[in-house]
């Protein structure tokens, strides 16, 4: 009888949350994520997670799994990918004190080094899978870049600096890169949705729920 309670209590702290076709995510995975994201921004020990910051990382999570599934070439082994990643790694080093910090965290997440560099190798293949996805169907059109230019940069322009405004031509780059980032993250709202249903996406209440 003993050995039942406890497994019944294992199964309900450890409940699937989340679910893409037949693969499943349960609320350890969740946790985990979400002490991952804590860790290679720096903030250790993670501060606790209230219920909308677990359902976050659920999301987030979730949505991961789904895009690289929309991978069309594994990457994972790509040079330019995997020095990204050693990049992003050495920059999460130094935001701890000290290395005896830096290898706790790493402990506390039983995780070591090279599990970490694969997680951030994994989020530059879902960027990619992105950008070759969207970027092609986000670049502005002449009259986009004209607007943003006399109705958004010009005035702030003006109220930030004390400088004459610089002509279109010279900041055209830059502002395409910041209607390209606005369009891409609308289209990737529409894509996800798209995706859920074809890949039987579903999430399962509150992480933080027990039903």
């Amino acid at each position: 009888m003993v050995s039942c309670a406890s497994f019944s209590h294992a199964e309900v702290l450890d409940r699937v949350v989340a679910s893409i076709g037949e693969v499943a995510i349960t609320r350890s995975d969740v946790e985990r994520e979400y002490r991952l994201e804590r860790f290679l921004d720096g903030q250790w020990p993670p501060p606790a997670p209230d219920a909308k910051a677990l359902d976050t990382a659920r999301e987030r999570l979730t949505y991961q799994k789904l895009l690289l599934e929309e991978e069309t070439q594994d990457l994972s082994h790509d040079p330019a990918l995997q020095k990204t990643a050693a990049e992003e790694l050495a920059g999460v080093r130094r935001r701890f004190a000290s290395e005896k910090d830096y290898q706790a965290a790493l402990n506390s997440l039983h995780m070591d080094e090279k599990q970490v560099h694969t997680t951030l190798v994994d989020q530059q293949r879902i960027l990619r899978v992105i950008e070759d996805r969207l970027r092609p169907e986000a670049l502005p059109a002449t009259p986009e870049l004209e607007s943003y230019y006399r109705d958004v940069f010009v005035p702030e322009y003006k109220s930030t600096r004390g400088q004459p405004v610089p002509p279109l031509t010279d900041v055209q780059g830059q502002i395409q890169e910041i209607l390209v980032q606005k369009k891409i993250d609308q289209l990737l709202a529409d894509w996800l949705a798209e995706l859920k249903p074809s890949r039987r996406m579903r999430f399962y209440g509150s992480v933080t729920s027990d039903k």
